[in-house]
């Protein structure tokens, strides 16, 4: 791993941020009535894409909503001139990122799009949004946010519908817990424009569907999980390499799995909403491997699990996967809307690293070169902790980029104790597990789990 590029600079990056945080502060204030300071921020992001496709729609966007006559279409461009920025933002990252780790990447593109006409509840939300927009985050209040409840509803039982409908719900649960907003005394200007933007383009013909382009028939080693967690709902997102059948080069692929969730169930209890719906957690537990045949596969290595075509195989050891299989796997391509920074997370192997501990800081020093740990991102619902962390002399995790900087965020290490290698996973309690916390943690999810459904049935029985 050449972990001396990770702190050279990169062409052009600060610009394009800069021309981002334009258009954030653009939208604090708000739409209806921009001010001078706002039409020069549309202005800037406007300037930024002047040499791409997108250049004339932007213009004329910006132009229009910096005389307060902006429609849907407008707010649609602008949303879109800023996702493209963050993309070629997340581009060059990556680009970096695979001199770093010397492996392939894939050059295969991404299905667009098939462009049929939108269901109306996608209209609905892009009105929402749209409000949203022209209120700004400093005009946001209770009406105004929880016009999101009845699209939400009536998106979730839809499973095309469900991707939208979950970041609709997270997003306005966010906004509803800064209410009012002229009394913030800080917005998070960045990630409500990302927010945004991002449920704008959802909100597009086709845009928020998967696009199923094959199937894998192989060994599926699995590396590590990594839990995502928010107030309404959960997500365990499994990294793995997979080995074909047909003896073509292994390459890194992902399974997710998520779940709606109350904002009782917390910790190891996560699980219990996750289990049920894929076998892998447990083989993962467990340290085995899996054999897929037919699995449904997007372009961007994301598995469309269904337990149907899975079934548990042998022993797999994550860190001999790491050592072994992981230098030579190819990276995923990655599809248009998944291009931001903040989801660059690509799975990396350290060792004969050294450790630096500064109150909760860690850093790991890579061939003489610092790397920080991002503990914050280490979940309550395993094993691992920032102290087994510390201790290690090997570790799998994900590069990440975060405020402007590379981060890797464990999700596993590995340490010697009494000369033997021991691991500790993050993901080490997806399929259960006898440790007391977890153990507790389990029964309090399981009461809260069984109280919501008790009353869910009183609700609907009235």
């Amino acid at each position: 791993m050449r972990a001396d590029l990770l702190g050279e600079d990169i062409a052009g990056l600060d610009e394009a941020l800069t021309a981002v945080d334009a258009f954030d502060r653009v939208l604090i204030a708000g739409l209806l009535r921009p001010q001078p300071a706002q039409a020069a921020g549309l202005t800037a992001l406007a300037d930024a894409v002047a040499g791409t496709p997108l250049a004339g729609r932007v213009a004329e966007a910006a132009e229009k909503t910096a005389a307060g006559s902006a429609s849907e279409d407008h707010l649609v461009a602008l949303a879109a001139a800023r996702t493209a920025l963050l993309g070629s933002v997340h581009d060059a990252l990556t680009a970096r990122v695979a001199e770093v780790c010397g492996r392939p990447r894939e050059e295969g593109t991404v299905p667009v799009p098939d462009g049929r006409p939108a269901p109306n509840l996608l209209a609905a939300a892009r009105s929402w949004l749209s409000d949203l927009a022209r209120a700004g985050w400093q005009g946001i209040d209770h009406d105004l946010v929880s016009g999101a409840a009845h699209v939400v509803s009536a998106m979730l039982p839809d499973p095309a519908l469900r991707r939208p409908a979950t970041l609709l719900d997270g997003f306005a649960a966010e906004l509803a817990a800064s209410c009012p907003g002229s009394a913030l005394e800080r917005v998070p200007a960045r990630r409500w424009g990302d927010l945004w933007a991002r449920a704008m383009l959802l909100t597009l013909p086709g845009v928020a569907e998967p696009q199923v382009t094959g199937t894998a028939t192989g060994r599926l080693l699995p590396l590590g999980i990594d839990v995502q967690e928010h107030a309404t709902a959960v997500q365990a997102q499994v990294h793995a390499v997979f080995e074909p059948a047909d003896g073509t080069a292994p390459r890194l692929l992902r399974a997710g799995v998520s779940a709606p969730k109350p904002d009782t169930v917390l910790g190891a209890g996560l699980w219990q909403l996750l289990r049920p719906h894929m076998s892998l957690l447990a083989a993962v537990s467990d340290g085995r491997s899996m054999d897929l045949t037919d699995m449904p596969v997007t372009a961007e290595g994301d598995l469309i699990w269904d337990d149907e075509h899975a079934r548990p195989s042998g022993p797999a050891d994550a860190f001999a996967t790491a050592r072994v299989a992981l230098p030579t796997a190819t990276d995923p391509a990655t599809a248009p809307m998944d291009r931001h920074p903040a989801r660059i997370a690509v799975p990396v192997f350290l060792e004969g690293y050294t450790v630096q501990r500064d109150d909760d800081a860690l850093t790991f020093t890579v061939a003489g070169h610092p790397l920080t740990v991002d503990t914050d991102r280490i979940p309550a619902a395993g094993p691992l902790t920032p102290d087994a962390v510390a201790a290690s002399g090997a570790c799998i995790g994900l590069l990440r980029w975060d405020a402007g900087t590379y981060r890797v965020q464990p999700l596993a290490v590995e340490a010697t104790v009494r000369k033997k290698a021991v691991a500790v996973h993050a993901g080490g309690w997806a399929g259960g597990t006898t440790d007391k916390t977890g153990v507790k943690a389990e029964k309090a999810a399981t009461d809260a789990v069984a109280v919501l459904r008790e009353r869910a049935g009183r609700l609907l029985r009235k």
